[in-house]
């Protein structure tokens, strides 16, 4: 049986598109942003056992080769995440579509959906594919977070399946985007272009990272794609914030409130009608 690999499951999110919305988190990622804030949900537990004697509370066990974490024991004070040489720690789960429907299910009167993220989800597309199907039957939408590394246009199953996608512009400039994530963005901005083209593009979302990326570039460029491909998709600026970020990786600080203003400004300028700042 094909099971995803989940890092956890928010039950209700208003924050993670439209409505009030169940948000599963999968595990895995191939960007490595320097600004991540959720580093531990880029890699993969490789059961490397380093995580045993780091838990108080008898949470992590060793069944032959593999590490089991025990969700029900587990206080959440992250110490194996801490002490772990994989920057992952062992809390992540296998989870078949099944599994994941019963949590769905118990929700369901209160949600408008489901919104899938990461790490990044789409690495998980075969899977997604068979969950997004048993989620329609139940009369939700379904949303998809992502960082726009797999290419829609040919994954047409995924694409079609899936109702609208929230999709990070991390950088418009093809070199600052590899400094910052280890790849470039040829097929982010393609796919804002095809997924605009087939009215699937709900939000696009750019961090603004002071003394790191060039954001006033960033924001004057991607407000004018969005504003060249349909001026109402959502543009979404996010306040860099030094909260679970790896800061050996990374030197920067908040952005003032008057410098997300002013690009907020700029992108209504530039013609996006619906700019938001979190």
């Amino acid at each position: 049986m094909l099971k995803g690999i989940v890092n956890k499951i928010i039950p209700f999110s208003s924050v993670d598109g439209p409505g009030n919305r169940t948000a599963i988190f999968f595990q895995g990622c191939n960007f490595d942003c320097l600004y991540c804030h959720n580093p531990e949900t880029i890699k993969r537990c490789v059961n490397c056992g380093t995580c045993l004697f780091s838990c108080n509370f008898d949470a992590i066990s060793m069944i032959g080769n593999t590490v089991v974490w025990n969700e029900d024991k587990c206080k959440h004070c992250d110490g194996c995440v801490r002490v772990c040489k994989n920057s992952c720690g062992p809390k992540q789960k296998r989870m078949s579509v099944g599994e994941i429907l019963k949590e769905i299910i118990k929700v369901k009167p209160f949600i408008s959906g489901i919104t899938v993220s990461g790490g990044e989800c789409t690495l998980q597309a075969e899977f997604l594919v068979d969950l997004f199907d048993k989620v329609k039957k139940l009369g939700l939408t379904v949303f998809v977070d992502t960082n726009g590394s797999t290419d829609f246009r040919k994954n047409k199953e995924l694409t079609e399946s899936m109702d609208k996608v929230m999709l990070d512009i991390k950088s418009f400039d093809s070199e600052e985007h590899k400094m910052l994530t280890g790849k470039d963005n040829n097929i982010v901005l393609e796919n804002a272009k095809y997924l605009a083209s087939i009215d699937k593009l709900y939000e696009v979302r750019t961090v603004v990272v002071p003394n790191v990326l060039d954001n006033y570039n960033n924001v004057n460029e991607i407000s004018k794609l969005i504003a060249s491909l349909n001026p109402e998709i959502r543009y979404k600026l996010i306040k860099y914030r030094p909260l679970g970020v790896r800061l050996d990786k990374i030197n920067s600080t908040q952005p003032t409130d008057g410098m997300m203003e002013e690009l907020k400004l700029a992108a209504e300028k530039n013609g996006c009608k619906n700019v938001l700042v979190i």
